[in-house]
């Protein structure tokens, strides 16, 4: 029968998507499988970019995939016993439901393809990604032909209306009781041909060029933070909507200051006369050095915050100041003198609370 040819395609196969997909990862695959099958790229694809095309048709549309699932449920249930096309179902009839789905008058002829999205990373040192930099980015992409401004046809021409499927981007084919619709060979499915291909792009109207734009990076990118930069990306065919530019940030290290979220981190080393009896120490933040004040008696390890010199943002974040008492590796007479004289008359008892621990 015409209609089980066509119910018992798996278009979610063909697309290498679940049954329970959403609608971005079936767009998501189409556009990898119509990339790299489409006949202009690959020549061999062609079948395969034709599946692909059906598939995506029929479950980019909530409708017609609902349409197509619950046909396909009531098929494999019938199957067994022999299913009769104009079989009620859903209010209409099973060729009904397929001729929805596949009628040629339905479809929309397919668009240029818009331009690639495209991804690329930059390293920033950690003040630039603090302040916020401008960064000339180069890249080596597929642009907008020059010479034909992206249209693919020829100077002095321009494309034809498609004299087979009459602008539409699709044929019918009839099989039985219903007809579906598949893209025209004749102009890929954009329902307009070049006649007349331009010299440099070969008719495709995007060509391989070197390009430099200018990135500006906000003020406290944080390390792996990602920037969209819309229609920066591969320049769409003729004359469809470029793609976009995913720059990914790479912060480099800083030799004294770290980052946790919006704030900064900071290590400062102290003598243990300065956290027995407490100091005031200089500190620095990225606006200039200010005054911490250690009170007597603080312990290593111990963290102060610093409000407002953090990450510059709109509500800046603080700076995390951790100070730890340093013990020296090597004394001078002195200073191992005035040791031994406070170790003489030090608490004496300090440990006694753990002579009676036992396990």
């Amino acid at each position: 029968m015409a209609t089980r040819d066509f119910v018992e395609k798996d278009y979610y196969a063909a697309l290498g998507v679940p049954k329970d997909a959403k609608a971005a990862d079936i767009k998501k695959a189409y556009r990898k499988l119509a990339a790299e099958n489409h006949p202009d790229r690959n020549p061999a694809g062609e079948d395969r970019f034709k599946e692909v095309s059906e598939a995506y048709d029929v479950l980019s549309d909530a409708t017609k995939r609902k349409e197509y699932d619950e046909a396909r449920s009531l098929f494999a249930s019938g199957g067994s016993r022999g299913f009769d096309p104009g079989e009620a179902f859903g209010g209409g009839s099973f060729s009904d439901i397929f001729s929805g789905l596949f009628q040629g008058g339905g479809r929309q002829r397919q668009a240029p393809r818009r331009g690639a999205d495209l991804e690329t990373t930059i390293t920033l040192s950690f003040t630039d990604a603090l302040h916020g930099s401008t960064v000339p980015l180069r890249l080596t992409t597929e642009g907008a032909c020059e010479t034909c401004r992206g249209s693919g046809a020829a100077p002095g021409t321009s494309p034809q209306t498609c004299s087979v499927c009459r602008g539409q981007g699709v044929v019918s084919r009839n099989q039985g009781s219903f007809s579906f619709a598949e893209p025209c060979t004749n102009c890929r499915g954009t329902g307009s041909v070049v006649t007349s291909p331009c010299p440099t792009c070969a008719g495709r109207g995007v060509a391989t060029k070197d390009r430099t734009i200018t990135v500006r990076i906000p003020a406290g990118v944080a390390d792996g933070g990602k920037i969209r930069l819309k229609g920066k990306g591969g320049a769409g065919e003729r004359g469809a909507p470029a793609g976009d530019l995913l720059v990914r940030v790479s912060v480099a290290s800083h030799p004294v200051f770290g980052r946790k979220g919006d704030h900064l981190t900071l290590v400062v080393p102290i003598t243990y006369a300065e956290a027995a009896l407490g100091a005031n120490i200089s500190v620095p933040t990225i606006d200039g050095p200010v005054t911490l004040r250690v009170p007597p008696g603080t312990a290593s390890g111990k963290t102060f915050r610093v409000k407002g010199k953090g990450v510059p943002l709109k509500t800046p974040g603080d700076l995390l100041v951790t100070v730890e008492v340093d013990v020296p590796k090597e004394l001078t007479v002195e200073e191992r003198q005035a040791l031994e004289a406070y170790a003489a008359i030090a608490q004496p008892h300090l440990r006694d609370h753990l002579k009676e621990v036992r396990l």
